[in-house]
């Protein structure tokens, strides 16, 4: 089961700093809902663990953060996989684009691509769609937050 997720955000702070947050692992980390670890294994690479509670299951999901199409501090792409054991798997990616609105505010832009197997996939596509959008929408909140706050 595939969806699409698209938002905006309007962060307090200039387009490089955004650019740095958006690539630094104690950031995403603080910002990813149900996040445990998150560890750089590359400059474009991170083992990430993490909670979900989706409908009844809650699962640990292991996986792997790739970033790709980087374009220095405009815009990345940014997939990842992550197996849940019998829960299933989750797997997705964001292109994510940055543009100055003055030299202060920086407007991140997200196009996410999410799919969803095994036993999650079985909950119902609406569940699964709600549930997306709500952890896309607390993540880049929490992350403009930070950013913006920080």
């Amino acid at each position: 089961m595939a969806l699409v997720i698209e938002g905006e955000e309007r962060i307090a702070a200039p387009v490089e700093k955004v650019w740095q947050a958006l690539n630094d692992p104690e950031i995403l980390k603080e910002a990813i809902p149900g996040c445990q670890s998150l560890e750089k294994t590359s400059d474009t690479e991170m083992a990430a663990t993490v909670v979900l509670k989706i409908g009844p299951i809650k699962a640990t999901f292991n996986g792997e953060v790739t970033l790709k199409n980087l374009k220095p501090p405009h815009s990345y792409t940014i997939q990842g996989e992550g197996k849940g054991g019998i829960a299933g798997f989750a797997k997705g990616g964001a292109d994510v684009t940055l543009t100055p609105d003055g030299a202060d505010t920086t407007v991140l832009k997200y196009a996410a691509k999410a799919e969803v197997g095994g036993k999650i996939a079985q909950l119902g596509s609406r569940l699964i769609e709600s549930t997306s959008k709500k952890l896309a929408g607390q993540f880049f909140t929490t992350f403009g937050n930070t950013v913006g706050n920080g």
